[in-house]
């Protein structure tokens, strides 16, 4: 991904977590609760198989609806 857009993203992913901030269900393995910057993060990189920086930029618009996704089914 371009520089451009691997900062729009990570503005996205850092808004995505703001929203998500306390929203996250419990999980045993964060007894102090979880990151919701990580988990966006880290769910693009599982979706993806990438770093949201290395993804191709003809694939910056399904990032994006899939953060969009994540927002709105926290889990």
């Amino acid at each position: 991904m371009n520089k451009e857009n691997a900062s729009k993203l990570w503005k996205i992913i850092q808004q995505a977590g703001d929203d998500l901030q306390g929203k996250l269900p419990d999980h045993p393995n964060h007894p102090k609760g979880r990151n919701p910057y990580a988990h966006v993060a880290l769910c693009v990189k599982n979706k993806f198989k990438l770093s949201y920086k290395d993804i191709p930029d003809s694939l910056f618009d399904d990032v994006v609806q899939y953060i969009e996704h994540l927002k709105d089914n926290p889990s």
